[in-house]
């Protein structure tokens, strides 16, 4: 009886560690590939390519299918429903910590609660955190979109009321998010 119950404990030790290691390989295939980051105030934001005549076009290289396309060095968010067709595009404020280019899905929502600044907020769409920052969209109740202190870690990327809704409305969990650079 002892080799059975061995073996058995065996068996179930290594397909732990098959499925830790599945897990783990999921994690590293969806991460961004520079997680890593080199600033404490989030990634750095070079400009990438634009349509100088057509500013508000969607970026070339921001994926395919439904999404939410956010443009670090523009301040600009597009989302893109069916057939990679850009439904509203709009300008937003950011927080002091931006995400790192990449791909991300929407992780928690929230109705309405008070932001970092202590701003009561509403339409929280978030999806990712940097260093201890939760970084997601929202809207100031009050219609304001401040600049961002430095000395103050915020992930809150300030949009409008009627952006905040709409965001709202399209950015379900697990919805796509791109943050380009």
């Amino acid at each position: 009886m002892p080799s059975n119950s061995s073996t058995f404990v065996a068996g179930l030790t290594a397909a732990a560690l098959a499925a830790v290691g599945f897990l783990a390989y999921q994690a590293s295939a969806s991460a961004p590939a520079d997680l890593g980051g080199r600033q404490s105030g989030g990634a750095p934001a070079s400009k990438a390519p634009r349509d100088r005549r057509h500013p508000a076009a969607l970026p070339a290289g921001s994926g395919a299918g439904e999404r939410v396309v956010y443009s670090l060095a523009d301040d600009r968010v597009w989302l893109v429903g069916p057939k990679d067709v850009v439904t509203r595009t709009f300008k937003v404020a950011p927080g002091s910590v931006d995400p790192l280019p990449g791909r991300y899905a929407v992780t928690s929502r929230s109705g309405a609660v008070t932001g970092t600044d202590g701003t009561p907020i509403e339409h929280v769409v978030r999806f990712t955190t940097v260093r201890g920052a939760t970084i997601g969209f929202s809207a100031a109740l009050d219609g304001s979109m401040p600049e961002p202190d430095p000395t103050v870690r915020t992930g809150g990327i300030r949009e409008t009321v009627a952006d905040g809704a709409a965001m709202w409305t399209f950015a379900t969990i697990g919805r796509g998010i791109v943050v380009v650079p």
